[in-house]
């Protein structure tokens, strides 16, 4: 039976950006109101002044929201682990974590929309958002577990291939109600505190990217599958934080981050095949729009830098597996991570 009245932490995590954090904090303020819900503001070491900006923002507007200083910028599962460890502030743990991001701005109902769902669907582990961006268009954040043959059809960007291989497009076509999914973005972003408990937290080897993808895939190999809410909205301005939307190259932990995921859901010999026939299919792709005297619509070197990494990753000294931190060793009161 679940909890009559369920307790809900909400974790916001900032590094940077505290102006924006505090907007996208007091808009989860409103759509958390009716709920036995707590808010904290994560600064994830960001050392320009935010976290005391932070604290005195939230002071001057007499928010009852706690602020805390990772002590290190692990990256967003890092962060995001630090502030569900913390709990609640009476030392309790929730029943529901909800993680979002510091440029998304749930609207009224959308939080209580994700409890209500997880509530009545005792059987779902994670449940997430109907995100759009400022304008109202939807962002593309439901998708399909990564494959070998999902990395040569992304690759390759080619119709016919990408028909012959439609059950393995990884972007899923935006839900236009609440379905069952793989994977859903992190920006918005509900958990429940016992599929936590079963699978362990957010793997901290992930610094950004694929961390929600890893999470996912361990809840629904334990059975707890993750639901994409159509009636839980909320407005995304994208990439703030990252600025993925204007990278002149791709940085070396979005290499990182996949080549982790792959070794570690299917091994090195299947990383290496994904990244071949990634290459395979990006060099497709180059020839069509050479012969079509078309520009690339890629990343400057991206090609060259995912078989360097690769290369490399073979070769390198393997790094200790991170604790994934079950809630029965976390702490209560969080720390440096």
């Amino acid at each position: 039976m679940p909890p009559s009245d369920p307790k809900l932490l909400c974790v916001v995590l900032n590094w940077r950006t505290a102006d924006m954090t505090l907007r996208a904090a007091e808009a989860a303020l409103v759509a958390q109101q009716g709920l036995n819900a707590e808010l904290l503001i994560v600064d994830n070491d960001s050392q320009d002044g935010s976290f005391e900006a932070l604290q005195s923002g939230v002071a001057a507007r007499g928010w009852p929201v706690r602020v805390l200083q990772s002590g290190h910028n692990g990256g967003f599962g890092a962060g995001n682990n630090f502030g569900m460890k913390a709990g609640l502030s009476n030392g309790a743990q929730p029943d529901y974590y909800y993680i979002l991001n510091s440029d998304a701005f749930p609207a009224p109902g959308a939080i209580r929309a994700l409890q209500d769902y997880l509530v009545s669907h005792p059987n779902v582990g994670f449940a997430g958002s109907y995100i759009c961006d400022g304008a109202g268009a939807a962002d593309q954040t439901a998708f399909r577990f990564p494959s070998a043959l999902g990395e040569f059809e992304g690759a390759a960007r080619f119709g016919p291939v990408s028909r012959l291989l439609r059950r393995h497009i990884v972007p899923l076509p935006v839900p236009h109600e609440t379905v069952m999914v793989d994977w859903l973005a992190g920006a918005s972003l509900m958990m429940r505190a016992k599929t936590l408990e079963e699978i362990g937290l957010f793997d901290e080897r992930f610094f950004l990217y694929f961390e929600e993808t890893d999470l996912c895939r361990r809840a629904g190999k334990a059975g707890w599958p993750t639901v994409y809410v159509r009636e839980s909205e909320v407005a995304h301005i994208g990439s703030v934080t990252t600025g993925m939307k204007t990278w002149a190259r791709v940085p070396q932990y979005w290499f990182d981050s996949r080549w982790h995921y792959f070794t570690k859901n299917h091994g090195q010999a299947y990383a290496l095949g994904a990244t071949a026939l990634h290459v395979l299919g990006g060099a497709l792709y180059r020839v069509r729009r050479l012969l079509d005297r078309k520009p690339l619509a890629a990343a400057p070197y991206f090609l060259r830098d995912l078989l360097v990494h690769s290369a490399g990753a073979v070769f390198a000294r393997p790094r200790p597996a991170a604790r994934l931190c079950p809630r029965s060793a976390r702490s209560t009161k969080g720390g440096s991570q």
